[in-house]
């Protein structure tokens, strides 16, 4: 880690207590954070997700633990930034996930160095709190045709994120070196958002990030299904009429998913939920 940083170190380990030092999480973000993807059974609207999954592990090793979520789907980094940034230091965190710009990288005409410019202001303000602060580099899209075209402006992206948390004293969680998500099958039907298994390996990947050990074991998906050509390519039409036609509307009327949705968790609170199936 840099040493030219002025920023505050990261919370120190209270004596006799517990397998990490941290006892109150904060995750900002979009629907990758809100946990979109990963539906709660028997909980319609609910959603999961790696932050959920990550909570789970940290609240049962220590006591007092408290958790928030203020990500909202469908935001950019300047809403992040605006409505999500300031209530997150109000609630005082130790350890603070942000993930930010991703939907921002995905839109035509927009410079990964910019967006890279408002994730450097978010960091500032977060790492002032002394809390430890977790960022993560985007997935390698190379696997996917929705999002093959951005696969440049993510690894820009990316650099930048990587330099911020260098300068910063940020844990990066690498989503780029992931691999095991790099695969269809840990997706959604809507061929954008982690589906459980993604999220799973995400929560796996950003506990190793804190050196938190835990039983998360490797989730394996079923084999892919055989499919005629026939079968594939109507596949691929239910998608694009499903998921995709909505989601070029929402751009064209300058609307988002996450418009009429709020933080699922904005306050930090215990958090037991159990795991869902």
């Amino acid at each position: 880690m840099s040493s030219e940083s002025d920023t505050p170190q990261s919370v120190p380990v209270p004596e006799n207590q517990g397998a990490h030092p941290w006892r109150r999480y904060v995750a900002l973000g979009d629907s990758f954070t809100e946990g979109i993807g990963d539906p709660i059974a028997g909980s319609p609207g609910s959603h999961r997700g790696w932050a959920d999954r990550v909570a789970e592990v940290l609240g049962s090793q220590v006591p007092d633990f408290a958790y928030a979520n203020l990500a909202v789907r469908g935001k950019l980094i300047a809403q992040i930034i605006a409505n999500q940034v300031e209530p997150a230091v109000a609630l005082k965190p130790d350890l603070v996930t942000f993930c930010a710009g991703g939907n921002d990288v995905i839109r035509p005409g927009t410079d990964p160095d910019d967006i890279a410019a408002q994730f450097e202001d978010a960091i500032v303000r977060l790492t002032s709190s002394g809390a430890t602060v977790v960022v993560f580099t985007g997935i390698d899209t190379a696997f996917t045709p929705v999002l093959r075209a951005f696969r440049g402006k993510v690894a820009i992206y990316n650099e930048n994120v990587r330099a911020i948390a260098e300068k910063y004293d940020c844990v990066v969680a690498d989503q780029w070196a992931l691999k095991e998500i790099q695969d269809p099958r840990f997706f959604a039907d809507d061929r954008l958002h982690l589906n459980a298994l993604g999220h799973h390996e995400v929560a796996r990947m950003v506990l190793r990030a804190l050196a938190v050990p835990n039983d998360l074991r490797p989730m394996q998906p079923d084999p892919y299904p055989t499919r005629t050509w026939r079968t594939a390519r109507s596949n691929d039409l239910v998608w694009a009429r499903t998921h995709l036609v909505p989601w070029v509307l929402r751009r064209l009327r300058h609307q988002s998913s996450g418009d009429t949705v709020t933080a699922k968790r904005p306050d930090a609170s215990p958090f037991n939920i159990p795991p869902s199936p």
